[in-house]
């Protein structure tokens, strides 16, 4: 899978504008390169100029920018939408599961339910557990013949397989459902060093820190204690923004525990 750079109104002029020598390394890691868990049209957008917003309170403590077009804004968009369907359909089931015609909503709402007699870093715990241990890791060619495909929780349990921004934007729902609060929440796209891929995990804030819930393995560290991981974009409630410092000659984060395979 190959990823293009848009085209503004100058055929010459690419729409991504970064004047941060870091960012564009970000970029240009990304471009061209096989993509595993990323939209193939990733690095297509614009970003708010100029400068980028301080980090300090994002996962892995990086500046970002916002990216205010683009086909990976877009896709993060529809997803929002679908998850506002199925939130219509968790609302009716939850009002009355013995007449719930969605047994994935049934899913969901146990795995929540569960969660919510737990609190802190054992309620972030059990969300990650039971969605991984619930979806089967399989790749978009696979399950729909075509890549890049995003799917909303109950599409994904529907199914009973997905891959890593699959089992992400699962969890990223399921811990809202669960009482974490969105402020607290981040989908981020990430450069695997040792994969030679990308990857899709969530973070969540507790007590000032950033956990990072993962697909592949249960354990949650804390984001600073991940390596060779590159994060490359952060999705949010108020959108998508790209990681526009990251540091020269840096080759990520080396991971502290093992990982389980797809």
């Amino acid at each position: 899978m190959t990823v293009r750079l848009g085209r503004g109104e100058n055929a010459n002029e690419p729409y991504v504008r970064v004047s941060n020598s870091s960012a564009w390394r970000a970029i240009l890691l990304a471009w061209g390169l096989s993509l595993v868990c990323l939209p193939t049209e990733l690095v297509a957008g614009t970003l708010t100029s100029p400068g980028s917003v301080d980090g300090a309170d994002e996962p892995f403590g990086l500046s970002t920018a916002m990216v205010t077009t683009g086909a990976l804004l877009e896709k993060w968009l529809d997803v929002e939408r679908a998850v506002d369907d199925e939130r219509l359909v968790l609302k009716i089931c939850k009002a009355n599961r013995a007449s719930c015609q969605s047994q994935a909503a049934l899913q969901f709402l146990s795995i929540v339910d569960s969660a919510r007699t737990l609190a802190g870093r054992a309620r972030l715990g059990e969300i990650n557990r039971a969605i991984n241990l619930k979806i089967k890791p399989k790749s978009d060619l696979v399950l729909y013949g075509a890549d890049d495909v995003w799917s909303p929780p109950l599409a994904t349990l529907a199914i009973g397989a997905g891959d890593c921004e699959d089992y992400a934007i699962a969890k990223f729902v399921a811990l809202q459902e669960a009482g974490v609060s969105a402020d607290d929440l981040r989908i981020v796209i990430l450069r695997d060093e040792v994969r030679k891929e990308y990857h899709a995990v969530v973070a969540a804030r507790l007590d000032g820190n950033w956990l990072v819930l993962d697909n592949r393995h249960m354990v949650m560290v804390e984001d600073q204690q991940v390596r060779h991981y590159h994060p490359v974009f952060l999705i949010n409630r108020d959108g998508v923004k790209l990681y526009s410092d990251v540091p020269e000659g840096s080759h990520g984060f080396e991971r502290g525990v093992g990982q389980i395979q797809r």
